[in-house]
């Protein structure tokens, strides 16, 4: 039987914020590397997983009921800014929050 080829490397997508991605194309320039996937795996090599402490905050999951219209509005809100509806509602509750918290 014979062996399989290795499957290809599919992408992967992740967000980072634009000073991050200057710095990263800085480091691709100065090390030689010829991708931005070249140097997220040097990064990934040299990064020390084991005493990786992520900054934690515990989340819950709500849900709401909004009427179609609402709905319909937050969602081209969130397209026209390219976020998600999530991270739309949560400005909009932390707004919120703030605004009470001073009064």
């Amino acid at each position: 039987m014979p062996n399989k080829p290795a499957p290809a490397a599919a992408p992967l997508t992740f967000d980072l914020p634009l000073e991050l991605i200057a710095r990263l194309e800085q480091l691709r320039k100065r090390n030689g590397l010829n991708s931005m996937s070249s140097v997220v795996r040097l990064a990934l090599r040299e990064f020390d997983f084991g005493n990786y402490r992520p900054s934690v905050s515990e989340h819950r999951q709500i849900s709401v009921r909004l009427a179609p219209q609402l709905r319909k509005f937050l969602t081209r809100a969130a397209r026209k800014k390219n976020v998600s509806l999530g991270e739309l509602l949560r400005a909009a509750v932390e707004g919120l929050a703030a605004a009470k918290g001073r009064k």
